[in-house]
């Protein structure tokens, strides 16, 4: 499974862009490694594959009948996220970069936005589609639109007519070996991040969520069965003010959600359907002030006699203000292992634990 750790200090995405790069390992065997700490300017300058993303507005294609003579200039996103070889993405200086069509990545790339304030907003956002090995790190995204009916490209070699996008802000499609990790996201046309039709191996830690209705889909639907093969980890983020539901929503997989904090929702925070296994520990709920929304969970299935089964659990969660999460299921062993992917902290600790959520704000030449 994934394996949530918080970015305390550059050297962990140092190490651990090494091992997207290299396509070998897992985190728990690169970060083992970490000694300490290095300036931005330090390793940035020795990095392989970097390459220093400058804002375009003008990244996609807008008239079908020019894409023969279309290509994407070096120094804007676009070109840098297409590229077919590994590469470390930074930035040159702040920038709001507003996306015409879907930003479509390719395997093995780091977006790393630390030391700069960079913006992706008010048009189309990032869909990471049968594509592996991919961090995105330090981004505000927010206020993307539903884009489509138009001819995008994907790689330096393949472009193809895209239908209407949902309007999220990460879209993750049959992806897998994914790190969404101290980011911003808030008031998208569809989900911030969702996560669909078998994709796994995900790791949601580090990132502020605010003024949402439906946060995070981590399933397709009740009837898409491949995606019981889904693990994905929530951590360490802080679901702040504005949000509504879904935090997330899930079907099928196996869900560790661990030292997280809720400070707001309207409807609930954690919900599903189609029998998830849902871990929660050390998380940290607090309810709302309305009576009738005190719960953290919502079965999406009013069939008590099918939902008792489902495997979801609460260990060592702080629930304040009147929240309460209701159980079930029998705790089989073996299907909490599957959703396992560290040890929890105590819920005392989540205050300080999520202190940093969201994008870093950090500048070139000093330590995030």
């Amino acid at each position: 499974m994934a394996v949530p750790l918080r970015c305390l200090c550059l050297c962990l995405i140092v190490l651990l862009q090494f091992r997207v790069m290299e396509g070998v390992g897992h985190e728990e065997s690169t970060i083992s490694r970490v000694q300490g700490t290095e300036e931005m300017e330090s390793f940035n300058s020795s990095m392989p594959g970097r390459l220093e993303a400058e804002a375009r507005n003008e990244n996609a294609v807008e008239d079908p009948e020019k894409i023969v003579s279309m290509v994407e200039l070096p120094g804007t996103l676009r070109h840098a996220v297409i590229q077919e070889r590994p590469l470390w993405i930074i930035f040159k200086r702040d920038m709001v970069i507003t996306l015409k069509q879907e930003l479509l990545m390719n395997s093995f790339k780091t977006i790393d936005a630390r030391g700069v304030s960079v913006h992706i907003a008010g048009g189309a956002c990032i869909t990471l589609q049968y594509i592996s090995n991919v961090i995105i790190h330090g981004l505000n995204i927010h206020d993307c639109k539903s884009t489509g009916n138009a001819m995008v490209r994907s790689s330096p070699s393949h472009y193809g007519w895209r239908t209407m996008a949902d309007g999220d802000g990460i879209s993750i499609f049959g992806a897998s070996h994914i790190w969404i990790d101290h980011n911003s996201l808030s008031n998208c046309q569809d989900g911030l991040i969702d996560a669909i039709i078998g994709s796994t191996a995900i790791t949601i830690s580090n990132n502020y969520f605010t003024h949402h209705n439906e946060v995070m889909l981590l399933g397709h639907s009740d009837n898409y069965a491949k995606d019981k093969i889904m693990q994905v980890t929530i951590a360490y983020n802080h679901f702040g003010e504005g949000l509504i539901q879904r935090m997330p929503r899930c079907r099928h997989g196996y869900f560790h959600v661990v030292n997280n904090d809720y400070t707001h929702w309207i409807m609930y925070a954690i919900g599903g359907s189609a029998n998830p296994t849902i871990n929660s520990q050390g998380n940290r709920f607090l309810a709302p002030s309305n009576p009738n929304a005190k719960e953290v969970t919502k079965r999406v299935d009013y069939n008590e006699h099918r939902w008792k089964h489902w495997n979801w659990r609460s260990e060592g969660d702080l629930m304040l203000n009147g929240a309460y999460f209701t159980r079930s299921g029998a705790g089989a062993s073996a299907s909490y292992a599957r959703a396992s992917s560290l040890s929890a902290k105590s819920s005392s600790m989540v205050s300080s634990l999520t202190s940093g959520a969201g994008a870093l704000r950090c500048r070139r030449g000093y330590q995030c």
